[in-house]
């Protein structure tokens, strides 16, 4: 007896016994529709979210002088504090910093108490407006509705081009971004042309992250240039995944622009900005496990109903065992029947569970408008527990059914 005949078998005992067999079927869909459900569930929302932090500049680092609270103490006397990064060193680390596809820019604040006018209107004097290069929009999320960035040309020279921030664009033109490009606005008493029009992006701690203007870098280093004005550097790379190896690289580089000896430490930090999605991923991992055990729990209950089941079916079926064994089954034969059926009876709640799980999902990333996507990594799994499920529930019974004394069994009523 082949294991395709069992599996023909089995399927005729499932039918014989319908609502029995139906209901543990129901049993084991339902802790599999949980455990791939919840999981789907869980991966496409943490793909979303991972999405849309990295669009939001999660997948980002900053460089920066070294901070004061990073700075040691050489024997109680304080450390020259770390200089700035400055444009010519900015500039340097633009050019000579290549990692697969990341993106550098550079930016350099002006102030924080300008006044945008155009004809009659005008803003508060509290506008913050800020230096910023060709791929600053990108390596900071901010996204256009209107018009366009800077171009390279525009970067590096003194044109008056101007991108305005939303808020500006509700005070001095009625929240129409489409009518602001191409006019004209003076920030303070600079003229300046309108090029773009940015989607709003909220407050954050750093103040409105909408009342700011943006003009060309080099625009403003002629503008509110000193000394030793500080620049910002911040890289946005391409994959999360290699951060630390983009960081790592970055820190080579900036050694490099600023001179730094071997034996000096470095006067500069590398702030990442992805701590927010590792904490979720975190506490995602703690869902993940809850789940888990919820789902087993589940299936615990089922694997006791199918075992109940399936030795009532070897005390049914008594009778037929014994003329099985009398015409040449052996015990192995007996057993894997036993053993295939309750196996089939798994993988049939498996393949319904699997189903309604990528449904679960699937509804809870319409839900939370994120973006959907199947784990075929749950699906092995939900697959790999029902062929479990079934071994540990039909071995006993199947056993049970192997051990009958075809003697005995025969004389069974």
């Amino acid at each position: 007896m082949n294991n395709l005949e069992n599996i023909f078998l089995a399927l005729g005992s499932i039918k014989a016994n319908l609502l029995r067999s139906l209901l543990t079927l129901l049993i084991i869909a339902v802790g599999i529709t949980c455990l791939v459900g919840i999981l789907t569930a869980i991966d496409s929302i943490l793909f979303s979210m991972s999405d849309n932090f990295n669009r939001l500049g999660a997948n980002s680092f900053s460089i920066r002088p070294l901070s004061e609270s990073l700075r040691s103490n050489d024997r109680g006397r304080r450390q020259k504090a770390a200089d700035n990064i400055l444009f010519d060193q900015a500039m340097d680390f633009k050019s000579s910093y290549i990692y697969s596809a990341s993106k550098v820019s550079i930016e350099s604040f002006c102030t924080g108490n300008a006044t945008v006018k155009t004809g009659d209107k005008k803003t508060n004097p509290n506008v913050r407006v800020i230096g910023v290069d060709e791929n600053y929009m990108n390596t900071s999320a901010y996204e256009l509705v209107a018009g366009r960035n800077f171009t390279n040309n525009e970067v590096f020279s003194t044109s008056n081009k101007v991108i305005l921030g939303s808020e500006i664009i509700k005070t001095l033109f009625d929240e129409k971004p489409e009518k602001a490009v191409g006019n004209d606005v003076y920030i303070n008493s600079n003229r300046y042309k309108i090029i773009g029009a940015l989607k709003s992006k909220g407050s954050s701690s750093g103040g409105g992250n909408d009342r700011r203007v943006f003009i060309p870098l080099y625009n403003s280093k002629v503008l509110y240039g000193y000394a030793d004005k500080p620049y910002n550097i911040t890289v946005a790379v391409a994959n999360p995944n290699e951060m630390d190896d983009a960081a790592n690289h970055a820190i080579g580089t900036m050694r490099n622009v600023r001179k730094l000896k071997v034996s000096q430490q470095n006067d500069f930090e590398i702030r990442k900005s992805d701590g927010i999605l590792n904490q979720l991923k975190e506490m995602t991992s703690t869902l993940r496990w809850s789940t888990v055990v919820i789902a087993m729990l589940t299936l615990l209950g089922a694997s006791i109903g199918l075992m109940n089941i399936m030795l009532v079916s070897v005390t049914e079926r008594t009778k037929e065992i014994g003329i099985r064994k009398a015409i040449g089954a052996t015990r192995r034969n007996v057993m894997m029947q036993f053993l295939i059926e309750a196996i089939v009876i798994c993988l049939m709640g498996g393949f319904v569970g699997i189903f309604l799980g990528i449904l679960m999902g699937f509804g809870v990333s319409v839900m939370v408008e994120g973006r959907f996507f199947i784990s075929w990594n749950w699906m092995l799994l939900g697959f790999s527990v029902c062929i479990i499920v079934g071994l540990v529930s039909g071995l006993y019974p199947a056993l049970k059914a192997s051990k009958l004394d075809p003697i005995e069994a025969l004389r069974y009523e």
